[in-house]
């Protein structure tokens, strides 16, 4: 057994936003603004019926950024909407947000931060 320590967070979700090419910096800073703390943000290439919109077919581009946030229960709800509308994904093709709750996971933590942590329960 080591004796290194895990800690191990258990009130935390994942947010992913899926946003057109260029447009995920002003969704990432709308979450950071909300409380986030940062973002993973890397590229893909979407398919699907959405790549040709409107009545002039007009063309979506297939490129896209995926953005990947890491945030307690008790602020997805507000990040999430800052997000939503900050990525203007209330307009057809602009995107796509979820969230996924986690049943655990680990990182470093500094010492401080843990004793703040456990001296508010």
């Amino acid at each position: 057994m080591s004796l290194r320590k895990i800690t191990v967070l258990t009130d935390v979700s994942l947010i992913t936003c899926i946003v057109q090419r260029g447009r995920a910096e002003a969704v990432v800073t709308a979450a950071q603004e909300a409380g986030a703390e940062g973002a993973t943000i890397h590229y893909g290439r979407g398919t699907g019926m959405r790549e040709r919109l409107g009545l002039l077919g007009v063309a979506v581009d297939t490129e896209k950024e995926v953005i990947s946030i890491l945030v307690a229960n008790d602020q997805v709800n507000n990040i999430f909407e800052r997000m939503f509308l900050a990525g203007q994904l209330d307009t057809p093709g602009m995107g796509f947000i979820y969230v996924t709750p986690l049943e655990k996971a680990a990182t470093y933590i500094p010492a401080d931060v843990l004793e703040k942590l456990r001296g508010d329960r």
